[in-house]
């Protein structure tokens, strides 16, 4: 099974870091270039442990749906989500957020299996793994930019 592995150090708090991964609306926005949309179950706002989002989007010119649960949630420094339906055999994506000196890593962990066997193996070598990182280093750079900007607008203010 595939493993993907993304640091990201952010200079913000690490509650808001923590609130923005979970954020529908800021994910349909960090990934709108796939059409990413929240269709059913919480489709906006801050989904929370046992809720479940299904998402439409647009991969490689198809449309596909995803349906993914968070199964473990511990605030402000964890949380999981696994998928319940969709075009991957399955995943689970482990989001853990540390305090470091002033500011917060932020670590993805994404394990995922392919459908079709062997075929699958074959599309995760060729590019589905490339695919995903790139995917996901794209929202963790739209997360990292946005809380770092709400950080900066919150020390003017205060």
């Amino acid at each position: 099974m595939p493993k993907i592995v993304i640091k990201t150090l952010i200079k913000a708090d690490i509650k808001t870091c923590f609130d923005l991964a979970r954020n529908i609306d800021f994910h349909q926005a960090s990934l709108i270039h796939s059409k990413e949309k929240a269709i059913a179950g919480k489709t906006s706002g801050l989904i929370g442990l046992n809720e479940t989002v299904t998402w439409e989007a647009t991969h490689f010119g198809i449309k596909q749906k995803l349906t993914s649960k968070i199964t473990e949630f511990e605030s402000p420094t964890y949380f999981v989500d696994e998928m319940v339906s969709g075009a991957f055999k399955s995943f689970k994506h482990e989001h853990i957020f540390k305090n470091q000196n002033d500011q917060t890593l932020m670590v993805d962990i994404f394990h995922f299996q392919s459908p079709f066997g062997i075929l699958g193996r074959f599309v995760n070598f060729l590019f589905l793994e490339r695919y995903m990182k790139k995917l996901l280093t794209v929202r963790n750079d739209y997360l990292r930019l946005k809380a770092e900007e709400i950080t900066t607008l919150e020390h003017r203010n205060s």
